[in-house]
């Protein structure tokens, strides 16, 4: 089977409401206000849902019970009034709370737009197969590269309101790891979860035809191979268009994990680009997930056929 585009929700306008939520770990409270005061400064509504900002009594590393981190995503999505769900930030626990989100009420609810990354890719690839929706792989409302770094906030802005404005994406530092040219439906995210979801209800079972984005952060470059070959084995990378590579923050010099990622991903005989600016890095471009798009790893472009979002 090969992979296909899938819907994309409306554009946000000013006005709009948008929820935050933590399905992972638990962000600090200033840290959230001040995210709040970015989205309020573009016109949006933010709302932040009963549980955001808790912290679960003995597991510290939860933002709260599964239950209760399920209920506040759940609870977001179908309320009418909301267009967007944003996440607080990542850590670990969304593949916890995935199964005990009411997907059938979220699917009568209809598509809103969706952001995160790092553990959110558990529930990007959980809303793609079990909603057939386009989600963001963006900023965290409580992530500090957000709330410092003028590139990061204007890319997800633009995203949000002025879609049509956002087709090429790349920083002026990515280049050609395996040169060439590739046209793919856009998937993945961070590296360990997309592993960790391998054989469970949320993973996709092909990946072929897809543009494969890949990033990760504080994994030395043997758990990095480890991972990736883990991956191969299972034959999850087979059909794969291209690879587009995003940062590796604190995973060791980057000439050794440039080597580990070459040495596993050039055998694939498909293009692949480096360092185009997503995921855990100083700068944090937003990229749609579930969207055609053109890769020219030469030019260090990703192109997007349509807008991220209607």
């Amino acid at each position: 089977m090969t992979v296909a585009p899938l819907t994309r929700p409306a554009r946000l306008r000013p006005g709009d409401r948008v929820a935050v939520v933590s399905p992972s770990g638990p962000v600090p409270e200033d840290r959230l206000l001040a995210g709040l005061a970015v989205l309020r400064g573009w016109g949006l509504d933010p709302l932040v849902m009963p549980h955001a900002l808790d912290v679960h009594p003995e597991l510290p590393y939860l933002a709260g019970t599964d239950e209760d981190r399920a209920r506040d995503l759940t609870d977001a999505w179908c309320d009418p009034s909301v267009s967007a769900v944003m996440c607080a930030r990542g850590g670990y626990g969304a593949q916890r709370m995935a199964d005990l989100l009411d997907w059938p009420a979220m699917r009568a609810a209809g598509p809103k737009v969706f952001i995160g990354y790092s553990d959110v890719t558990a529930l990007h690839d959980a809303f793609a197969l079990r909603m057939g929706l386009a989600t963001l792989h963006g900023p965290m409302a409580g992530a500090v590269t957000f709330l410092q770094e003028a590139t990061t906030q204007e890319s997800l802005r633009a995203t949000l309101l002025a879609p049509e404005t956002v087709r090429t994406l790349g920083l002026a530092g990515a280049r050609p790891m395996v040169p060439g040219r590739a046209r793919g439906v856009t998937l993945g995210g961070c590296l360990t979860l997309l592993a960790a979801g391998l054989a469970t209800p949320h993973a996709r079972t092909s990946l072929r035809g897809g543009l494969l984005l890949l990033e990760d952060v504080g994994e030395e470059p043997y758990r990095i191979d480890r991972v990736l070959t883990q991956l191969l084995r299972a034959g999850r990378f087979d059909g794969v268009t291209g690879v587009v590579l995003g940062s590796w923050e604190e995973c060791g010099p980057y000439a050794e994990v440039r080597a580990t990622l070459l040495d596993r991903l050039a055998p694939l005989g498909v293009p692949v680009v480096e360092q185009l600016g997503f995921g855990h890095s100083p700068v944090n471009v937003t990229v749609p997930l579930g969207v055609p798009a053109v890769l020219d790893a030469d030019a260090g472009t990703l192109t997007l056929e349509v807008p991220a979002l209607r």
